[in-house]
């Protein structure tokens, strides 16, 4: 007998030593180890769930199955004598995306503050099975510290299908993100379908070549284009919803929009012609500030946009807008500004026609050089500092800078082997390094920093696996960014937990750059 027990404890501790100890990424605020045997999960689990969180507990069992090939039974009430997961709604949990996640030999309880909750702490538990089976007793309070945890991805430069931007959106719900920023047009191509406007597909959306490398003056003069129609951008808007992610969307305006000129020549201070860009960088053509039929052209997109979108934020660009043509232009050298900039002129106008649908402008930093109306909200791309002064005047920010959010960069120094030609350098310790509210803000700015992304854009993404390469690992940096509090991060500890993190990129087929892990990389070309 005592055999047996010695045995027996053996074997507990065994499983205890296995079991899951949810280090995952993004860490959450509070683990609070129990003591006891760890609750198995096998066939006979069953997943207990009301009609509101049906569609979580579908999650939980697709996630379940994917990682650990068991099947778990989904039910509305618990059956006597049987080991279940519950999920819950519950006004305990004071965050609307906050959970608190209970485990035990005999039970699991995810209780949300919201669906939303409810969803990441199934992600939390989700990280934690890779590969295990076991999770030991523990209580986890969690909450996320921003409210904006977003990515971006420029569909412009180079054009994406539907199937990969639902794996991107796949790839924002493992990180706990909530905002999907699409950039929809620019001056490489036009991708969202129009209808009163349909030439923005039918001309826009095709450019015929483009330049090879970095702005070189050889141009591969090979037709490029494709657009998501309306029907698929909804798809896309509800396959982001099921997973608690709003697509705000981009149209970038008044620069940025050769495609449309090259559409409608009509639009712009010259009246053409205008052909779809072929290279990359800023355009002197911008839309005409001065023409009445460019507002009824702007207010047509964006109404079909909101239809589109129900986001109650629209970005509308904003950034790099040459005004060498306004100067040049009798229309708009003629407008009556009212101490408004000719640019600060048409973001008014844009901004009132927005506010008036009950929607918000969110625009890229150039806007505070153009006086921004006051209830714009700022994305801070030029560093830190235009986010940090915008915050100050009273503006919501979101963070996005050069310096540590641009994941077209490149993330090693080393780059002959690099699929991208990209430059600048931002590594995985540089992202882990950003905090979006620091205290040299103000209190009262800190309440106005929404939260931080980071932008993806596509010259150099000529496809979909340079798009996963450059996102990962350094999207995993930028989750514990937006959600993680400061005094919970260590960048040594990141790392681990980041080790085992790539176990479920590696389930799911993901590209990564292995730079941390040079064991895992393909050996030099020289060395085949």
């Amino acid at each position: 007998m005592r055999k047996v027990c010695v045995l027996l404890i053996f074997f507990f501790t065994l499983l205890q030593v296995s079991a899951a100890d949810y280090q995952v990424v993004p860490l959450p605020q509070s683990i609070q180890h129990q003591e006891g045997a760890p609750f198995m999960i096998d066939e006979t689990v069953r997943i207990v769930a009301g009609a509101d969180l049906q569609r979580e507990a579908v999650f939980l069992r697709d996630y379940v199955e994917e990682l650990l090939s068991r099947k778990l039974d989904i039910v509305s009430k618990p059956r006597k004598g049987e080991r279940h997961i519950f999920l819950v709604v519950s006004s305990k949990v004071k965050h609307p995306e906050g959970y608190t996640l209970f485990v035990n030999k005999d039970k699991i309880t995810i209780e949300g503050g919201s669906d939303a909750g409810v969803f990441y702490g199934i992600q939390t538990l989700r990280k934690s099975l890779v590969a295990n089976n076991a999770l030991s007793p523990v209580i986890i309070h969690d909450a996320p510290r921003f409210s904006w945890r977003g990515m971006h991805l420029d569909c412009s430069r180079h054009f994406f299908p539907v199937s990969f931007v639902k794996k991107y959106i796949d790839l924002l719900a493992l990180h706990q993100m909530n905002v999907f920023h699409w950039h929809l047009t620019d001056d490489q191509g036009w991708r969202i379908e129009i209808k009163k406007w349909q030439k923005l597909i039918t001309v826009g959306s095709r450019r015929t070549g483009t330049i090879i490398g970095t702005n070189s003056d050889i141009d591969d003069e090979t037709p490029y284009g494709g657009y998501y129609t309306q029907d698929e951008a909804r798809e896309i808007v509800t396959y982001a919803k099921e997973r608690h992610i709003t697509v705000v969307p981009e149209i970038d305006m008044p620069g940025h929009m050769l495609a449309a000129l090259a559409s409608y020549p009509e639009l712009g201070c010259t009246g053409g012609p205008y052909q779809v860009g072929h290279y990359w960088g800023v355009y002197k053509d911008v839309l005409c500030v001065g023409n009445e039929k460019v507002y009824q052209f702007v207010e047509d997109v964006l109404t079909e946009i909101m239809d589109i979108f129900p986001s109650e934020v629209i970005h509308i660009g904003g950034d790099e807008t040459p005004t060498e043509k306004w100067e040049q232009c009798a229309k708009c050298q003629s407008l009556a500004l009212g101490g408004h900039t000719l640019q600060g002129y048409f973001t008014q106008r844009v901004f009132n026609f927005l506010t008036a649908h009950h929607r918000r402008a969110l625009g890229w930093d150039e806007l505070l050089e153009n006086k921004a109306p006051q209830d714009a909200m700022i994305m801070s791309w030029r560093g830190t500092e235009p986010g940090g002064k915008a915050a100050e005047m009273g503006h919501d920010v979101v963070m996005a800078p050069t310096t540590h959010c641009y994941f077209d960069y490149q993330q090693v120094k080393d780059v002959l082997f690099e699929p991208s030609r990209c430059g600048g350098y931002i590594p995985i310790e540089k992202v882990y390094s950003l905090d979006p509210a620091p205290d040299s803000l103000s209190a009262a700015a800190k309440k106005h920093i929404l939260g931080v992304q980071a932008n993806l854009w596509s010259e150099y993404m000529t496809n979909e696996r340079i798009v996963e390469y450059q996102a990962l690992p350094r999207m995993s940096a930028l989750a514990e960014v937006q959600w993680t509090q400061p005094s919970r991060k260590n960048y040594d500890d990141f790392v681990i937990r980041l080790t085992r993190m790539t176990e479920l990129y590696d389930k799911y087929h993901y590209r990564y750059c292995k730079h941390l892990w040079p064991e895992r990389q393909m050996p030099s070309r020289w060395q085949f």
